[in-house]
């Protein structure tokens, strides 16, 4: 009988944590827990739907993309349904600070915002900037060319606020809307959001410009070229391996 009644006692338990579990899975649910997530949903959800649909785009994204330009100091967002392989300019999002130059961030303390193909690695509803999405720099081409440097830095983000030490800074009021729509894709299934960061809109009239200037960077530029011209070809995202070499198209 006691073996027969722990038994019972297991197994209630068993489903209990299992259903605590599916009920915890819902990353929309865990993030709305906290308060300035609840608030930004609360100040800007109605908004962007009705900004989706004026532009007849359906609310909420299951797909976005994350492209940025630090001479023009912008942040655009593209979206994308679930079922197609194209991606819809959305809205950009202007920087509120800048630091560092043209060029990669190559070490720790060099005040530069990366530049290469990067995804959203965290998110973080605690911000000492309001809200933040973090990117997963150093990615494997960072460590893989910057192999002889011990100490290539971390912790960037695209957050609020209009201070920056290699971070992207857009205000607290556009973080929200960047937010809500990183969570909204999130929670739809899309496990790597996208980043792809270039010094400036690489044109063959730009890139020219800048390689005479900066000779050091011409070749890596060459590689994000690459992948800037296929995109603004295509509007569909691509898969490259750890030298940033495109290897082909992929429905994200």
């Amino acid at each position: 009988m006691n073996m027969l009644i722990k038994l019972l006692g297991l197994i209630i338990m068993t489903i209990f944590f299992c259903n605590s579990q599916g009920l915890s899975d819902n990353f929309k649910e865990k993030q709305l827990q906290y308060y300035r997530v609840k608030i930004a949903y609360n100040e800007k959800e109605e908004l962007l739907k009705a900004e989706f649909s004026k532009k007849k785009m359906i609310y909420p994204a299951a797909n976005i993309f994350l492209r940025i330009f630090k001479n023009e100091r912008i942040l655009e967002l593209w979206i994308k349904e679930k079922s197609k392989k194209k991606y819809k300019f959305f809205k950009s999002y202007e920087f509120a600070g800048f630091s560092g130059k043209l060029g990669p961030k190559l070490r720790e303390g060099d005040g530069q915002i990366p530049e290469g193909y990067y995804y959203i690695s965290n998110f973080n509803p605690l911000s000492n900037y309001h809200l933040s999405l973090k990117i997963d720099y150093p990615n494997n081409f960072d460590k893989k060319t910057n192999f002889n440097i011990t100490n290539l830095g971390g912790d960037i983000f695209i957050h609020g606020s209009n201070v920056t030490i290699g971070c992207i800074p857009i205000t607290d009021d556009k973080i929200k809307e960047l937010y809500i729509l990183a969570v909204e894709a999130k929670n739809a299934g899309q496990s790597n959001i996208p980043v792809h960061i270039f010094p400036i809109k690489l044109t063959r009239e730009n890139f020219g410009k800048i390689s005479e200037l900066y000779k050091i960077h011409k070749n890596f530029w060459q590689k994000l070229k690459s992948g800037f011209d296929y995109f603004n070809t295509t509007n569909e995202l691509f898969e490259y391996d750890d030298d940033y070499n495109i290897c082909e198209s992929k429905q994200r």
